[in-house]
């Protein structure tokens, strides 16, 4: 499960603040954000699946995801993680490439997908579930969103706690007119291991493992090995171009830290 806190096209300064803590088993192969093999797009790659839970591309465009909670799962379905990837080798826009979707949205587990375009100031969210019904698309405004593992937005109780202090730290740093500054974002909103009153739980699956799911920042043992936050990215694209990713990322057991910056090619030429 994982679960992201952005602010879009609401801030003076900024285009897109976000921040991301992917949970994954821990002894899953995966490669930290990096620049991939075509020198066009940026993010991690999860090395069994091929694909990516967030990127985004020179030419502007970004893309993220989440699973949905759910019980009955699809043994071969296809690996979600390639949706984004697909989205950025495109020249689609968010919302055509979202609409290219509908008839295939059924061969996929359930995902929840953020797809934009910076040039455009274009954001579109697309989810699969619920199971049987029509894929659902919709444009995202301007402000202050949380995505976990049910629809944008829904009021899951860890959900609104980071959408509040996400909001609160953002404030003040408008109101002091001060950079951002994501290492203390992530360390005063991230890390937070609060779980949820077990009246508040979905009602999904049992009740001990939403209970464990139920924090911001995951950690849990389990039989198939340590399962959780195994990664943590700050994304920030500012109103000018200028691109910064910074992630923290368990490797053997420690963490460790990756930074990679760039400007976007459109916005430099205006």
């Amino acid at each position: 499960m994982c679960i992201v806190v952005f602010i879009w096209e609401a801030d003076s300064r900024y285009s897109l603040v976000l921040l991301l803590n992917r949970d994954e088993y821990h002894n899953r192969p995966t490669k930290e954000v990096h620049w991939w093999e075509d020198g066009e797009i940026v993010g991690g790659k999860d090395e069994v699946g091929g694909g990516t839970w967030l990127a985004s591309s020179t030419n502007g465009k970004l893309a993220f995801l989440t699973n949905v909670l759910e019980i009955h799962t699809l043994p071969h379905a296809k690996t979600r993680g390639d949706l984004p990837v697909r989205f950025l080798q495109s020249n689609k826009s968010p919302m055509e490439f979202a609409k290219g979707l509908v008839n295939e949205g059924n061969e996929y587990n359930g995902f929840n997908l953020i797809l934009a375009d910076i040039e455009s100031k274009k954001m579109v969210y697309v989810t699969n579930r619920p199971k049987g019904e029509p894929i659902t698309i919709q444009e995202v405004q301007p402000g202050i969103h949380v995505l976990s593992n049910a629809k944008l937005d829904s009021p899951w109780p860890k959900a609104q706690r980071l959408k509040l202090n996400f909001k609160k730290m953002m404030d003040v740093y408008e109101v002091n007119d001060e950079k951002i500054c994501v290492k203390d974002m992530i360390e005063k909103l991230m890390r937070d291991t609060t779980k949820a009153d077990k009246s508040k739980l979905p009602c999904i699956c049992s009740t001990d493992w939403e209970l464990e799911l139920s924090s911001i920042f995951v950690e849990v043992d389990t039989p198939l090995g340590c399962y959780g936050t195994r990664s943590t990215t700050a994304l920030t694209i500012e109103v000018g171009g200028k691109v910064s990713f910074y992630e923290l990322y368990l490797e053997n057991n420690m963490w460790k830290e990756q930074i990679v910056n760039y400007r976007i090619e459109k916005l430099q030429m205006q």
